[in-house]
């Protein structure tokens, strides 16, 4: 039963990380398939992000009405109609309609894992799909690219998603897990709220990169099919970061390594204008971000007192609170100055992240065995 779960759960989660990897050189693609500029497709991210809030919204009430593995066959089917409506989109209506339904349905996948992958080992199995998911999204921008090189638009790379979104629909079922239950206990409001922002801010440097990382290549001079290729060094700094797992160095808290290896990455991305040094910054700024999202994540969720199903809507309204305003931000800064300039963003986010973290001790999360 684990490992069918595991394997169900897994395959999910590699199934979206493929497609969030993918966004930003698809945005990059979609801009230039319209013939229209970059800071103006930040309405798809955008509409990615909203459809994270709606799920953290109805989250809570769909796990009380519908069963959990009905839930995860819903967000499979949604989000692989919104992988192939992005992909086939010959305008932006259709494409803003798929990041929507990606996000809808990618959220209730995310929704459902922690609570599918329950019982003491739930911390390394978790850790586990992460990093294969991670790895998973690192082929996204290189089958973009790949697919562009050859005269279609790298876009219809996101079909790849498709099949195992459906083979994930048919082998889902309503014997996968437990629904959570509530809980009658109540948890601090400022514990929430802190362990509720600290999300926020390390999803939103992770989506600046995610969102923009190919445009900024593309801004350096590098053809779009050789940016989309080069684009992958985030997702590859990303799973290298996440496969290693949180630094504990001299009993230093791991959020210090990983925000000065992730602004060493921002400083390289943002000051210099080779695509080489670029490319080196995004896999450092990958290295550095990297855990920045498990272990904000996992103090969240460690919060005592709150219904397993509400922590999760809680940890995907944080998610689509990010993803709504960052890229966007980032994307309005690029307008009125240049990409280059906005993409010094990121630091203000990972001082305030450490400013509000270095009072409190981090969660340990187990590695996968």
């Amino acid at each position: 039963m684990t490992t069918r779960v595991d394997f169900r759960i897994g395959l999910a989660l590699s199934a979206l990380g493929f497609l969030l990897a993918g966004l930003g050189a698809s945005v990059a693609v979609l801009a230039r398939d319209l013939d229209k500029p970059t800071d103006e497709l930040a309405l798809l991210s955008s509409a990615f992000a909203i459809g994270l809030l709606i799920v953290a919204v109805t989250g809570p009430l769909l796990l009380r009405t519908l069963h959990i593995g009905t839930v995860l066959r819903v967000g499979s089917l949604v989000c692989g109609v919104g992988a192939a409506s992005l992909a086939l989109a010959h305008g932006f209506v259709l494409a803003v309609a798929g990041g929507l339904l990606i996000g809808i349905g990618g959220a209730l996948l995310v929704l459902v894992a922690p609570l599918l992958l329950h019982g003491p080992t739930a911390a390394a199995r978790l850790t586990r799909v992460n990093a294969v998911a991670s790895a998973t999204g690192i082929f996204a921008p290189l089958a973009i690219g790949g697919v562009d090189s050859l005269g279609a638009t790298g876009r219809l790379a996101l079909l790849a998603a498709v099949p195992p979104l459906l083979l994930l629909a048919a082998l889902a079922g309503p014997g996968d897990g437990p629904s959570p239950h509530d809980s009658s206990q109540r948890a601090p409001g400022s514990h929430v709220l802190r362990g509720w922002v600290r999300v926020v801010l390390a999803v939103a440097v992770e989506f600046c990169f995610v969102v923009w990382a190919v445009a900024r290549l593309a801004a350096t001079g590098v053809p779009m099919a050789g940016a989309a290729l080069l684009g992958s060094a985030f997702p590859i700094g990303m799973a290298v970061g996440r496969a290693i797992g949180p630094l504990h160095l001299r009993g230093w808290s791991p959020m210090i390594p990983a925000a000065l290896l992730a602004t060493g990455g921002t400083l390289l991305v943002s000051l210099f204008d080779a695509p080489a040094a670029v490319t080196a910054g995004l896999v450092l700024a990958g290295l550095g971000v990297a855990p920045l999202y498990p272990l904000t994540i996992a103090a969240l969720v460690a919060i005592p007192g709150i219904n397993p199903a509400r922590l999760a809507a809680l940890g995907a309204l944080a998610s689509g609170t990010a993803i709504l305003l960052a890229p966007s931000f980032l994307a309005a800064l690029a307008g009125w100055l240049d990409l280059r300039t906005a993409f010094l963003i990121p630091l203000p986010l990972l001082a305030l992240l450490w400013a509000i973290s270095r009072d409190r001790k981090p969660v340990a999360v187990k590695e996968p065995a």
